[in-house]
């Protein structure tokens, strides 16, 4: 990427912009390439979602991913430029297109700042394909033409244009001209500060999906046959509503209701949009530290600190669970280690708790090696034992024909990344696949020897209100 040293600020005019965009289509024609042009501004503190529920349009791409009690959130909506890729070679595929399109980025302004510059943003399904029909690719990457981002205090607002050889000045520089005064002055609906009339909760319906208590039955006998030992089922719900469901609008629900996840919306523009309430980091890589984590092994929070304090400790007792945790863990270390990546050996599990649920939680850290890429580390983790099962291969063969229905995003991995080699991914779960009136939300459950059905379905219950209680508010 070509940074140069330009300040979007100074001399900021129609005309100014139009000069500078003229730059950048003769660096096109000599190239022979188009160049990816990245302006990043720093303005007045905004709000990522209600930025991005301004400009929302169904028909656009969007992607939006924060951590509340983090203070960070990024937003970016429609395409500059895009990646779809598919098979065992997807992550690879996206890698290289990151790179050759850096190689053809002229980034100016405050791209030191947080969430400055060009950001990629990804989905990748669980498995390598995908089955006809579905809404989504097995990987899908696009750069925003405007993106937005909150770290703490400072928010961050990036336009980012293709600029072909040929290319018309006049239309990119009057699109990024407003689009930079509206962030500079970004207005929304005003209110009469009184408390709104709360609609009462809309008639959702509820179907299940599949027989799930059956599947689990079929998956133990077939762990006690030494097939595998350990796989996720997930359960899957369709909902309806009595009106059309506002994917943002939802989401809003799930930030606030547990600002310790991953509230996050991705779409494509041709229907659907994935959200959700994760826990699950899958790799974060910042200042070339590689950080991921071991979740797995759950138990339902109490309705008193004392029984909440109780289970707790039950959990962490658990052989069930914590033979659930170590298989994770292990399989974390075992795919890191041939990318030359040692974390240091971690402690004891700890408790983690979140508002409907708690798990046993390890954290890894280790640095990220000369020549490695996020997207290597992403590959080689992704689907780890907390979503697929172990051994993987023949755990990956049997969820399908045992849940009785794709999995799309659900249980894949969602996130973004930076032209410095940074960037973050977390694992599609406690979500939901929202179009129109309807949704499909999904909850999983570990099962290993000595699972229960009863218990996996008591388990998935908790997880799935965690979606559900976002719908019908």
């Amino acid at each position: 990427m070509t940074i140069l040293p330009l300040n979007p600020t100074q001399n900021a005019s129609p005309d100014a912009l139009r000069a500078f965009l003229g730059e950048c289509r003769e660096a096109a024609r000599r190239d022979g390439h188009a160049k990816l042009v990245s302006i990043s501004l720093s303005v007045e503190a905004l709000d990522p979602l209600a930025v991005l529920e301004s400009i929302f349009e169904p028909h656009e791409p969007h992607f939006y991913a924060e951590r509340p009690n983090l203070g960070t959130a990024l937003a970016g909506a429609e395409v500059a430029a895009r990646c779809e890729a598919r098979g065992a070679g997807r992550f690879r595929q996206a890698k290289a297109w990151v790179g050759e399109t850096l190689a053809h980025t002229i980034a100016v302004g405050d791209v030191a700042a947080p969430f400055g510059g060009p950001h990629f943003f990804a989905a990748f399904a669980f498995q390598d394909e995908v089955e006809a029909g579905e809404p989504f690719p097995p990987a899908s990457m696009f750069v925003p033409r405007w993106q937005v981002a909150l770290a703490g205090r400072t928010t961050t607002a990036v336009a980012n244009l293709l600029v072909g050889p040929e290319a018309e000045l006049e239309p990119l520089a009057l699109r990024v001209w407003r689009a930079h005064q509206k962030f500079q002055n970004m207005g929304f609906p005003e209110v009469n500060g009184m408390p709104a009339e709360s609609p009462a909760p809309s008639g959702c319906q509820l179907a299940e999906v599949g027989e799930y208590r059956q599947a689990v039955e079929r998956a133990l006998a077939r762990i006690a046959a030494g097939e595998f030992e350990k796989i996720v089922l997930a359960r899957a719900q369709d909902l309806r509503a009595e009106r059309s469901l506002h994917p943002l609008r939802v989401l809003n629900g799930l930030r606030q209701r547990f600002p310790d996840c991953y509230s996050f919306s991705y779409a494509l523009g041709r229907g659907p949009s994935f959200i959700g309430a994760s826990p699950e980091r899958l790799v974060r890589v910042s200042g070339g530290m590689l950080e991921t984590e071991a979740l797995a092994g759950s138990m339902r929070r109490g309705s008193s600190a004392s029984e909440d304090a109780a289970l707790a400790a039950a959990l962490l007792r658990s052989d069930k669970e914590r033979r659930e945790h170590a298989q994770v863990l292990d399989d974390i270390l075992a795919r890191l280690a041939p990318l030359g990546i040692a974390p240091d050996a971690p402690g004891a599990p700890q408790v983690r708790r979140l508002a409907n649920v708690q798990h046993l939680h390890t954290p890894v850290r280790a640095a990220l090696p000369g020549g490695r890429h996020l997207l290597d580390a992403l590959e080689a983790m992704h689907p780890t034992p907390a979503v697929g099962g172990s051994p993987r291969e023949p755990a990956l063969a049997a969820i399908r024909e045992l849940e009785g229905y794709p999995r799309g995003l659900y249980a894949g991995t969602l996130g973004w990344l930076d032209a410095r080699g940074g960037g973050e991914f977390f694992v599609g779960i406690r979500s939901a696949l929202v179009e129109g009136a309807r949704a499909r939300l999904y909850a999983g459950a570990g099962i290993v020897a000595g699972s229960a059905p009863e218990k996996e379905f008591a388990e998935t219950e908790l997880k799935f209100k965690a979606v559900r209680d976002a719908f019908v508010a």
